[in-house]
């Protein structure tokens, strides 16, 4: 790409009087750097770097980066966040590439029940580690969690149906039967308030034809339910009416909470976080400052559901041998 080309896609200015009039490839991060490439960044280490690897280019933002070589091209602009990205959104116009905006619990039942992903990226939420996969990846379909980034690389960017709902037949908290596309899916380990989440997934891989088999589905990483004793020893279900239900969360928290209001009167909850944190629907959470804390709220309160939020259930003692929750 030639360097006026450089200057008009990201709004750039050049500060120094380059003798080299292109460059080759581009990366944000110095190691990738070969001879005639274009470098992104603001740190003055990785700069150097770059440039012993043989830069030709350089953008930033920062203007206490320093010029240190005049023979290449420096060009400033104000963003080099924004920079990169209408970078990418020039590099993807003749690539037949479908961008997604996934929410969390989308993409987990998405990398649970698909049974084949090689047309698929994942991209992380760091914006050069997304500069860097959406730049180098051969994958039709690319998927993302941040909105703000998706959006800097397609603003128009697709999400999935919200008013797709799936048929529950029958459903407690902690296990859901359902239909999808005719099919009954009987006592899955899926809270009911999930399931309209996985039919949108499911809607998503039929309508790319993509390969899914939804006997993988259970508990997700944002609902995870454990049945213990007094002790916070692991229980297995029929002998035992306390549930640590462990969240990363505090949505899942009040939907759950809403399905027992009107699902079962007779259960005492109690809702566990960090301090200061606010949950919709409750008054007076029960607030830990730490894992031992949060322990001896669970042996010394009583309820029959305590919802845990930015705790996993590492926190229970350890035992030789796993029970099946249900």
């Amino acid at each position: 790409m030639k360097i006026e080309d450089l200057l008009n896609l990201t709004s750039g200015y050049i500060i120094s009087e380059p003798t080299v009039r292109a460059v080759n490839s581009v990366s944000v991060y110095p190691s990738k750097i070969e001879e005639g490439d274009l470098f992104i960044s603001n740190d003055p280490i990785e700069i150097k770097r770059a440039l012993e690897n043989g830069a030709y280019a350089i953008i930033f933002s920062d203007p206490a980066v320093r010029i240190t070589d005049n023979e290449v091209a420096w060009i400033q602009v104000k963003d080099i966040q924004i920079a990169a990205f209408k970078l990418i959104r020039y590099v993807l116009i003749n690539r037949e590439a479908n961008f997604y905006l996934f929410n969390e619990h989308e993409l987990s039942f998405l990398k649970m029940v698909l049974t084949q992903k090689s047309n698929i990226e994942i991209l992380p939420d760091d914006w050069r580690k997304i500069f860097e996969k959406t730049l180098n990846s051969t994958a039709k379909i690319l998927i993302g969690t941040n909105s703000e980034l998706m959006k800097m690389i397609k603003p128009d960017v697709s999400i999935l149906n919200k008013d797709a709902s799936c048929e529950i037949i029958t459903d407690t908290l902690f296990r859901t039967t359902f239909k999808i596309n005719s099919y009954i899916y009987q006592e899955k380990e899926i809270t009911p308030f999930h399931v309209d989440y996985l039919q949108r997934v499911v809607e998503f891989c039929d309508k790319h034809t993509l390969p899914y088999d939804l006997d993988r589905v259970r508990y997700t990483k944002h609902f995870v339910p454990v049945f213990i004793d007094g002790f916070l020893n692991v229980m297995n279900p029929s002998k035992s009416d306390k549930v640590a239900i462990f969240t990363d969360n505090l949505k899942d928290v009040y939907k759950a909470r809403e399905y027992v209001r009107y699902n079962g009167a007779w259960v005492k909850t109690i809702v566990m976080t960090p301090p200061k944190t606010k949950v919709d629907g409750v008054d007076r959470p029960n607030w830990y400052e730490s894992v031992d804390e949060a322990r001896e709220i669970l042996k010394n309160t009583y309820f029959n559901y305590a919802f845990i939020y930015a705790l996993d259930k590492s926190m229970l003692p350890k035992i030789k041998e796993e029970y099946s929750l249900f």
